[in-house]
Protein backbone atom coordinates (compact mmCIF):
# COMPACT_ATOMS: atom_id res chain seq x y z
CA UNK A 1 0.00 0.00 0.00
CA UNK A 2 1.42 3.36 -1.03
CA UNK A 3 2.35 5.74 1.82
CA UNK A 4 0.90 9.21 2.12
CA UNK A 5 3.86 11.55 1.47
CA UNK A 6 3.60 15.16 2.66
CA UNK A 7 5.98 17.98 3.62
CA UNK A 8 7.10 17.84 7.25
CA UNK A 9 5.35 20.36 9.49
CA UNK A 10 6.00 21.74 12.98
CA UNK A 11 3.13 19.61 14.29
CA UNK A 12 5.17 16.53 13.30
CA UNK A 13 8.24 17.33 15.43
CA UNK A 14 7.29 15.21 18.45
CA UNK A 15 6.50 12.18 16.26
CA UNK A 16 9.67 12.71 14.26
CA UNK A 17 11.84 12.71 17.37
CA UNK A 18 10.22 9.44 18.42
CA UNK A 19 10.87 8.00 14.95
CA UNK A 20 14.57 8.92 14.97
CA UNK A 21 14.97 7.52 18.47
CA UNK A 22 13.31 4.26 17.39
CA UNK A 23 15.64 4.00 14.37
CA UNK A 24 18.97 5.33 15.72
CA UNK A 25 18.66 5.23 19.50
CA UNK A 26 20.03 8.02 21.72
CA UNK A 27 23.28 8.49 19.78
CA UNK A 28 22.03 10.14 16.56
CA UNK A 29 24.40 13.13 16.09
CA UNK A 30 22.19 15.14 13.69
CA UNK A 31 19.99 18.03 14.77
CA UNK A 32 17.43 17.05 12.13
CA UNK A 33 16.06 14.32 14.40
CA UNK A 34 16.91 15.61 17.85
CA UNK A 35 16.75 19.43 18.14
CA UNK A 36 13.20 20.86 17.86
CA UNK A 37 14.40 24.39 17.06
CA UNK A 38 16.71 23.23 14.27
CA UNK A 39 14.01 20.91 12.95
CA UNK A 40 11.53 23.79 12.74
CA UNK A 41 14.12 25.94 10.94
CA UNK A 42 14.78 23.26 8.34
CA UNK A 43 11.06 22.77 7.72
CA UNK A 44 10.69 26.50 7.03
CA UNK A 45 13.86 26.80 4.93
CA UNK A 46 12.96 27.69 1.31
CA UNK A 47 16.21 26.08 0.08
CA UNK A 48 15.42 22.68 1.63
CA UNK A 49 12.70 20.05 1.39
CA UNK A 50 11.67 17.66 4.17
CA UNK A 51 9.09 14.95 3.51
CA UNK A 52 7.42 12.42 5.78
CA UNK A 53 5.54 9.22 5.03
CA UNK A 54 2.40 8.16 6.87
CA UNK A 55 0.51 4.90 6.99
CA UNK A 56 -2.63 5.40 4.84
CA UNK A 57 -4.74 3.35 7.27
CA UNK A 58 -3.68 4.70 10.67
CA UNK A 59 -2.04 8.02 9.80
CA UNK A 60 0.99 7.07 11.87
CA UNK A 61 4.27 8.73 10.87
CA UNK A 62 6.44 5.87 9.60
CA UNK A 63 9.25 7.43 7.54
CA UNK A 64 11.20 10.65 7.06
CA UNK A 65 13.90 12.10 4.80
CA UNK A 66 15.10 15.54 3.71
CA UNK A 67 17.26 17.32 1.17
CA UNK A 68 19.06 20.16 2.90
CA UNK A 69 20.14 23.09 0.72
CA UNK A 70 21.48 26.55 1.41
CA UNK A 71 21.45 30.03 -0.17
CA UNK A 72 23.95 30.62 -2.94
CA UNK A 73 24.76 26.96 -3.48
CA UNK A 74 23.25 24.56 -5.98
CA UNK A 75 24.24 21.44 -4.08
CA UNK A 76 22.11 19.65 -1.49
CA UNK A 77 22.52 16.86 1.02
CA UNK A 78 20.13 13.93 1.36
CA UNK A 79 19.90 13.29 5.08
CA UNK A 80 17.83 11.87 7.86
CA UNK A 81 16.49 8.82 6.02
CA UNK A 82 14.56 6.92 8.67
CA UNK A 83 11.93 4.19 8.41
CA UNK A 84 10.27 2.84 11.51
CA UNK A 85 11.46 -0.71 12.29
CA UNK A 86 7.89 -1.98 12.04
CA UNK A 87 7.43 -0.67 8.49
CA UNK A 88 10.63 -1.69 6.72
CA UNK A 89 10.85 -3.62 3.43
CA UNK A 90 7.91 -1.66 2.07
CA UNK A 91 9.86 0.72 -0.16
CA UNK A 92 9.25 3.74 2.06
CA UNK A 93 12.84 5.02 1.95
CA UNK A 94 12.98 4.71 -1.83
CA UNK A 95 9.62 6.44 -2.27
CA UNK A 96 10.66 9.39 -0.10
CA UNK A 97 14.05 9.68 -1.80
CA UNK A 98 12.52 9.71 -5.26
CA UNK A 99 9.95 12.32 -4.25
CA UNK A 100 12.71 14.52 -2.80
CA UNK A 101 14.85 14.26 -5.95
CA UNK A 102 11.85 15.01 -8.14
CA UNK A 103 11.25 18.17 -6.15
CA UNK A 104 14.86 19.39 -5.98
CA UNK A 105 16.83 17.92 -8.93
CA UNK A 106 14.28 17.28 -11.65
CA UNK A 107 12.91 20.81 -11.24
CA UNK A 108 16.37 22.33 -11.72
CA UNK A 109 16.59 23.81 -8.21
CA UNK A 110 19.88 21.94 -7.58
CA UNK A 111 22.76 20.66 -9.74
CA UNK A 112 23.54 17.69 -7.49
CA UNK A 113 22.57 16.02 -4.24
CA UNK A 114 24.92 13.92 -2.14
CA UNK A 115 24.37 11.41 0.64
CA UNK A 116 26.69 9.92 3.25
CA UNK A 117 25.43 6.38 3.74
CA UNK A 118 26.07 4.00 6.62
CA UNK A 119 27.95 0.80 5.80
CA UNK A 120 26.89 -1.36 8.74
CA UNK A 121 24.54 -3.06 6.24
CA UNK A 122 24.04 -3.00 2.49
CA UNK A 123 20.46 -1.70 2.71
CA UNK A 124 21.19 2.07 2.75
CA UNK A 125 23.51 1.72 -0.27
CA UNK A 126 20.79 -0.10 -2.19
CA UNK A 127 18.18 2.53 -1.34
CA UNK A 128 20.18 5.42 -2.79
CA UNK A 129 21.45 3.35 -5.74
CA UNK A 130 17.88 2.45 -6.73
CA UNK A 131 17.14 6.18 -6.82
CA UNK A 132 19.92 7.12 -9.24
CA UNK A 133 22.71 7.88 -6.76
CA UNK A 134 26.15 6.58 -7.71
CA UNK A 135 29.11 5.85 -5.42
CA UNK A 136 31.86 8.46 -5.15
CA UNK A 137 34.03 6.88 -2.47
CA UNK A 138 34.53 5.80 1.13
CA UNK A 139 34.89 7.94 4.27
CA UNK A 140 36.69 5.75 6.82
CA UNK A 141 35.89 6.23 10.52
CA UNK A 142 33.76 9.21 9.55
CA UNK A 143 31.29 9.19 12.45
CA UNK A 144 30.95 7.88 15.97
CA UNK A 145 27.62 6.12 16.52
CA UNK A 146 28.26 4.04 19.65
CA UNK A 147 31.46 3.01 17.83
CA UNK A 148 33.40 4.30 14.83
CA UNK A 149 31.60 3.75 11.51
CA UNK A 150 32.75 4.30 7.95
CA UNK A 151 30.39 6.01 5.54
CA UNK A 152 29.97 5.74 1.79
CA UNK A 153 29.62 8.90 -0.31
CA UNK A 154 26.99 8.82 -3.06
CA UNK A 155 25.64 11.56 -5.34
CA UNK A 156 23.04 12.16 -8.01
CA UNK A 157 23.46 14.90 -10.62
CA UNK A 158 20.97 16.79 -12.73
CA UNK A 159 20.97 15.95 -16.42
CA UNK A 160 23.96 17.34 -18.34
CA UNK A 161 25.95 18.52 -15.32
CA UNK A 162 28.66 15.84 -15.55
CA UNK A 163 29.22 16.75 -19.20
CA UNK A 164 30.28 20.30 -18.22
CA UNK A 165 33.18 19.45 -15.94
CA UNK A 166 36.25 21.70 -16.18
CA UNK A 167 39.28 19.52 -17.06
CA UNK A 168 42.51 19.42 -15.07
CA UNK A 169 45.96 18.82 -16.55
CA UNK A 170 47.77 17.19 -13.65
CA UNK A 171 47.30 16.00 -10.08
CA UNK A 172 49.63 14.60 -7.41
CA UNK A 173 50.54 11.03 -8.34
CA UNK A 174 48.79 9.41 -5.33
CA UNK A 175 45.44 10.62 -6.70
CA UNK A 176 45.67 8.92 -10.10
CA UNK A 177 44.26 5.56 -8.91
CA UNK A 178 41.23 7.34 -7.43
CA UNK A 179 40.62 9.16 -10.72
CA UNK A 180 40.74 5.86 -12.60
CA UNK A 181 38.36 4.27 -10.09
CA UNK A 182 35.87 7.12 -10.27
CA UNK A 183 36.09 7.27 -14.05
CA UNK A 184 35.20 3.59 -14.35
CA UNK A 185 32.42 3.77 -11.75
CA UNK A 186 30.76 6.90 -13.11
CA UNK A 187 31.47 6.56 -16.82
CA UNK A 188 33.42 9.81 -16.95
CA UNK A 189 36.91 10.40 -18.25
CA UNK A 190 40.14 12.06 -17.17
CA UNK A 191 41.96 11.97 -20.50
CA UNK A 192 45.48 13.29 -20.49
CA UNK A 193 45.66 13.88 -16.72
CA UNK A 194 49.26 13.28 -15.69
CA UNK A 195 51.11 12.96 -12.42
CA UNK A 196 52.58 16.23 -11.20
CA UNK A 197 56.34 16.33 -11.23
CA UNK A 198 58.34 16.48 -8.01
CA UNK A 199 57.90 15.03 -4.52
CA UNK A 200 55.25 16.04 -2.00
CA UNK A 201 56.17 19.18 0.00
CA UNK A 202 57.94 18.80 3.32
CA UNK A 203 55.89 19.62 6.43
CA UNK A 204 56.89 22.47 8.70
CA UNK A 205 59.79 21.60 11.01
CA UNK A 206 58.94 20.46 14.52
CA UNK A 207 58.36 23.47 16.73
CA UNK A 208 57.59 25.87 13.86
CA UNK A 209 54.17 26.28 15.43
CA UNK A 210 54.62 26.00 19.17
CA UNK A 211 50.97 26.10 20.15
CA UNK A 212 47.63 26.66 18.48
CA UNK A 213 44.97 28.55 20.33
CA UNK A 214 41.51 27.05 19.88
CA UNK A 215 38.59 29.49 19.94
CA UNK A 216 35.30 27.67 20.41
CA UNK A 217 32.78 30.47 20.49
CA UNK A 218 30.46 29.66 17.56
CA UNK A 219 28.83 33.08 17.17
CA UNK A 220 32.19 34.88 17.29
CA UNK A 221 33.76 32.39 14.86
CA UNK A 222 30.88 32.84 12.41
CA UNK A 223 31.18 36.64 12.54
CA UNK A 224 34.93 36.52 12.09
CA UNK A 225 34.56 34.07 9.22
CA UNK A 226 32.10 36.32 7.41
CA UNK A 227 34.42 39.29 7.88
CA UNK A 228 37.37 37.36 6.44
CA UNK A 229 35.35 35.79 3.63
CA UNK A 230 32.48 38.10 2.65
CA UNK A 231 32.06 36.20 -0.62
CA UNK A 232 32.50 32.59 -1.67
CA UNK A 233 35.77 33.12 -3.56
CA UNK A 234 38.12 31.90 -0.81
CA UNK A 235 36.17 28.93 0.48
CA UNK A 236 33.67 26.28 -0.45
CA UNK A 237 32.30 23.66 1.87
CA UNK A 238 28.58 23.23 1.34
CA UNK A 239 26.26 23.02 4.32
CA UNK A 240 29.01 23.54 6.89
CA UNK A 241 29.44 26.65 9.04
CA UNK A 242 32.64 26.98 11.11
CA UNK A 243 32.36 26.81 14.88
CA UNK A 244 36.06 26.54 15.79
CA UNK A 245 38.97 28.87 14.95
CA UNK A 246 42.61 27.73 15.33
CA UNK A 247 45.49 30.19 15.25
CA UNK A 248 49.11 30.36 16.44
CA UNK A 249 50.05 32.89 19.11
CA UNK A 250 51.45 35.34 16.54
CA UNK A 251 48.19 35.19 14.56
CA UNK A 252 49.90 34.75 11.20
CA UNK A 253 47.15 32.43 10.00
CA UNK A 254 43.66 31.38 11.03
CA UNK A 255 42.14 27.97 10.35
CA UNK A 256 38.37 27.64 10.32
CA UNK A 257 36.77 24.27 11.06
CA UNK A 258 33.44 22.69 11.84
CA UNK A 259 33.57 20.24 14.77
CA UNK A 260 30.73 17.88 15.60
CA UNK A 261 31.47 16.47 19.04
CA UNK A 262 28.43 14.21 19.11
CA UNK A 263 29.64 12.49 15.95
CA UNK A 264 33.35 12.82 16.76
CA UNK A 265 34.36 14.41 13.45
CA UNK A 266 35.61 17.69 12.01
CA UNK A 267 35.72 19.38 8.62
CA UNK A 268 38.50 21.80 7.68
CA UNK A 269 36.82 24.63 5.81
CA UNK A 270 39.56 27.12 4.91
CA UNK A 271 42.33 29.33 6.24
CA UNK A 272 43.13 33.05 6.23
CA UNK A 273 44.86 34.84 4.56
CA UNK A 274 44.74 31.83 2.23
CA UNK A 275 44.83 28.02 2.60
CA UNK A 276 48.51 27.95 1.69
CA UNK A 277 49.34 29.94 4.83
CA UNK A 278 48.45 26.95 7.02
CA UNK A 279 49.24 24.15 4.58
CA UNK A 280 52.58 23.26 6.17
CA UNK A 281 51.02 23.14 9.65
CA UNK A 282 48.30 20.55 9.17
CA UNK A 283 49.89 18.24 11.74
CA UNK A 284 49.33 20.57 14.74
CA UNK A 285 45.94 21.56 13.31
CA UNK A 286 44.86 17.91 13.17
CA UNK A 287 46.17 17.26 16.68
CA UNK A 288 44.26 20.27 18.03
CA UNK A 289 41.03 19.01 16.43
CA UNK A 290 41.64 15.55 17.86
CA UNK A 291 41.93 17.11 21.34
CA UNK A 292 38.61 18.82 20.66
CA UNK A 293 37.00 15.41 20.18
CA UNK A 294 37.34 14.90 16.42
CA UNK A 295 38.76 11.44 15.76
CA UNK A 296 38.12 11.99 12.06
CA UNK A 297 39.17 15.11 10.12
CA UNK A 298 38.32 15.71 6.49
CA UNK A 299 38.99 18.36 3.88
CA UNK A 300 37.31 19.11 0.57
CA UNK A 301 39.91 20.25 -1.97
CA UNK A 302 39.46 21.29 -5.63
CA UNK A 303 41.09 18.80 -7.99
CA UNK A 304 42.68 21.76 -9.79
CA UNK A 305 44.49 22.97 -6.62
CA UNK A 306 47.57 20.82 -6.87
CA UNK A 307 49.48 22.70 -4.14
CA UNK A 308 46.73 22.23 -1.55
CA UNK A 309 46.25 18.56 -2.47
CA UNK A 310 49.98 17.92 -2.14
CA UNK A 311 50.08 19.60 1.27
CA UNK A 312 47.31 17.39 2.65
CA UNK A 313 48.83 14.24 1.18
CA UNK A 314 52.21 15.12 2.70
CA UNK A 315 50.59 15.36 6.14
CA UNK A 316 49.11 11.86 6.06
CA UNK A 317 45.68 12.64 4.64
CA UNK A 318 44.35 10.04 2.20
CA UNK A 319 41.87 10.69 -0.61
CA UNK A 320 38.94 8.32 -0.27
CA UNK A 321 36.34 9.96 -2.50
CA UNK A 322 36.00 12.13 -5.57
CA UNK A 323 33.00 14.42 -6.14
CA UNK A 324 32.85 15.32 -9.85
CA UNK A 325 31.10 18.52 -10.95
CA UNK A 326 30.61 19.62 -7.36
CA UNK A 327 30.94 23.38 -7.70
CA UNK A 328 29.55 25.55 -10.47
CA UNK A 329 31.88 28.11 -12.04
CA UNK A 330 30.33 30.03 -14.89
CA UNK A 331 29.21 27.48 -17.48
CA UNK A 332 31.38 24.70 -16.03
CA UNK A 333 31.83 22.67 -12.87
CA UNK A 334 34.88 21.88 -10.73
CA UNK A 335 35.70 18.41 -9.37
CA UNK A 336 36.67 18.03 -5.70
CA UNK A 337 38.61 15.39 -3.77
CA UNK A 338 37.66 14.37 -0.23
CA UNK A 339 40.76 13.75 1.89
CA UNK A 340 40.64 12.48 5.44
CA UNK A 341 42.75 11.45 8.37
CA UNK A 342 41.72 9.41 11.39
CA UNK A 343 43.43 9.40 14.78
CA UNK A 344 41.74 6.10 15.60
CA UNK A 345 42.36 2.63 14.19
CA UNK A 346 40.52 1.99 10.92
CA UNK A 347 38.79 -1.39 10.85
CA UNK A 348 36.85 -2.44 7.75
CA UNK A 349 36.01 -5.96 8.96
CA UNK A 350 32.41 -5.09 9.80
CA UNK A 351 31.78 -3.01 6.68
CA UNK A 352 29.09 -4.15 4.24
CA UNK A 353 30.03 -3.01 0.74
CA UNK A 354 27.92 -3.37 -2.38
CA UNK A 355 29.83 -4.29 -5.60
CA UNK A 356 29.75 -0.73 -7.09
CA UNK A 357 31.46 0.62 -3.96
CA UNK A 358 34.09 -2.14 -3.63
CA UNK A 359 36.64 -0.57 -6.05
CA UNK A 360 36.71 2.59 -3.94
CA UNK A 361 37.37 0.59 -0.78
CA UNK A 362 40.20 -1.30 -2.49
CA UNK A 363 41.63 1.99 -3.77
CA UNK A 364 41.56 3.56 -0.31
CA UNK A 365 43.19 0.57 1.37
CA UNK A 366 46.02 0.68 -1.16
CA UNK A 367 46.45 4.45 -0.77
CA UNK A 368 46.40 4.23 3.02
CA UNK A 369 49.03 1.49 3.01
CA UNK A 370 51.26 3.53 0.68
CA UNK A 371 50.95 6.51 3.01
CA UNK A 372 51.22 4.92 6.44
CA UNK A 373 53.03 1.59 6.13
CA UNK A 374 56.83 1.44 5.78
CA UNK A 375 58.29 0.24 2.49
CA UNK A 376 60.50 -2.84 2.33
CA UNK A 377 63.53 -0.55 2.00
CA UNK A 378 62.54 1.36 5.14
CA UNK A 379 62.02 -1.87 7.06
CA UNK A 380 65.40 -3.22 5.95
CA UNK A 381 67.21 -0.06 7.02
Amino acid sequence: MNPVITPAARADIAELRQLYYAVYGPHYPVALGTDPAEMARLMADPHSLWLVGRCPDTGALTASAAIHGEPGSRIGRLEGIAVHPGHRSGGLAAALTEALCAGMLDTGRLDSVYATVRTVSAGPQRVVARNGFRPLGILPNAVDLRSRESLALYARHSAGVLDRRIPVAEVPAPLLPLLRTAGAALGIGYPGVRAAAGPLPAPAPQGAVERLESIEAPAFVRRRFRERFPGAEGWFYPLHTPNVLLTPEDGRFEVYAYVNRAGGYASLLTAHPDPAAAAAHLEPVTRALARAGAGYVEALVPLAHQEALSAFLAQGFVAGALYPAMRADGDGFHDYAVLSRSSERIDFRGVAVEPPLQPYLDCFVSAWASTHLPTSTEVAS
